[in-house]
């Protein structure tokens, strides 16, 4: 692509031609890591059976946190209409 078409391009994406240039030399940079510094296939997978199991648990304690709530409300509601401190004299 020529420079007037670069610019062009730029323009109507909303761009900088700066930010493209550094976009491709991220992207070039990137490709040229060795083998060893990009994640293997098998750490891949187990990352993303780990992050699935970290999910799992993250789920599980936001709803045992969002039942324990629940039970603190409804526990303070029902201080309120049957206060402890109501007369047991009377």
């Amino acid at each position: 692509m020529d420079e007037t078409a670069r610019a062009a391009w730029c323009r109507a994406q909303g761009v900088y031609p700066q930010e493209l240039a550094q976009w491709r030399e991220a992207a070039t940079a990137a490709l040229t890591q060795p083998e060893e510094a990009r994640a293997a296939p098998s750490q891949a997978k187990q990352d993303r059976r780990r992050i699935k199991e970290l999910e799992r648990e993250l789920h599980r304690k936001e709803k045992a946190l969002a039942e324990a709530a629940a039970l603190l409300v409804l526990s303070k509601k029902l201080e309120a209409i049957f206060p402890k401190d109501r007369g047991v004299a009377e």
